[in-house]
């Protein structure tokens, strides 16, 4: 089991969504210090004053697609709030619902190196010390997405697929070291948070924002490896094994109609 109490957690885009939400958990559920990393200041100036009532809380402005933004604020991080004990890497962007032809190289950089590559980045800063204290928890969020190759999302969905493969590669690694550091990835399906306004599904709901953080905490205080949201997500690996292509482009695009979710994207304004 991971403890939240008595504990330094870190959110990455902590100031909004369902990091700011899962920041206000943490500090009911007893977390020593919440540290919120954002790019947004406003967000996180009201943040810090929102829940200074609930406990410690200290926010820095960092970029996380800036390798050298990371670097100082977590030196920072540790100078100002001592060792990260629980590392939740949340911040997240996606840019539209454009086919892949119609990409800019700079919408898949910046795609890639938000969703991708700074939770490894982030990570490497975090992990020697944890290994090194033989306590430590790192969870990262990625998506369903990250399990179906939905159609006018393919650059976040490859981010999101990079994100679990990382993720569980790094839990197998710790697991086989025998160490008390522990990885849980997480897959949720569209959340009502904004990001993905104007999204369309026709049979599985659009997930709440604090039912689905819940179960994220949850998920991390247990120890999962890999956490569903919904749990009935598990399956999408095992029909894709199973079924033929055709078959399973057939039911999950135009019986359940996933592949047409991101029709009428917006995203927030």
């Amino acid at each position: 089991m991971t403890k939240i109490k008595d504990n330094c957690v870190l959110i990455t885009g902590g100031a909004s969504g369902i990091g700011r939400i899962m920041g206000r958990m943490a500090l009911e559920k007893g977390a020593r210090k919440l540290v919120i990393w954002d790019i947004n200041e406003q967000s996180i100036a009201a943040t810090e004053a929102e829940f200074a009532k609930l406990g410690d809380v200290k926010g820095y402005v960092v970029d996380v697609a800036n390798d050298e933004a990371i670097d100082k604020a977590y030196a920072d991080t540790c100078r100002d709030c001592g060792s990260v004990d629980i590392l939740i890497n949340c911040a997240g962007i996606v840019t539209g619902n454009k086919c892949f032809d119609e990409q800019t190289k700079r919408d898949i950089h910046r795609t890639m190196d938000i969703n991708a590559t700074a939770p490894m980045m982030i990570a490497l800063k975090a992990l020697p010390d944890m290994i090194a204290r033989d306590h430590g928890h790192i969870c990262n969020i990625a998506s369903a997405a990250g399990m179906i190759a939905n159609p006018r999302m393919s650059v976040y969905a490859a981010s999101k697929w990079a994100v679990i493969g990382w993720s569980d590669s790094v839990r197998i690694e710790l697991q086989e070291r025998g160490s008390n550091v522990h990885i849980t990835t997480v897959a949720p399906y569209y959340i009502n948070t904004g990001m993905f306004d104007g999204v369309r599904s026709r049979v599985f709901p659009i997930l709440e924002p604090e039912s689905t953080c819940r179960k994220i905490l949850k998920a991390i205080e247990n120890n999962t490896n890999f956490r569903g949201i919904p749990w009935s997500s598990h399956f999408i690996r095992f029909w894709q094994g199973v079924l033929p292509t055709s078959w399973f482009d057939t039911i999950m695009g135009r019986w359940i109609g996933i592949y047409s979710t991101m029709d009428h994207f917006t995203g927030r304004k």
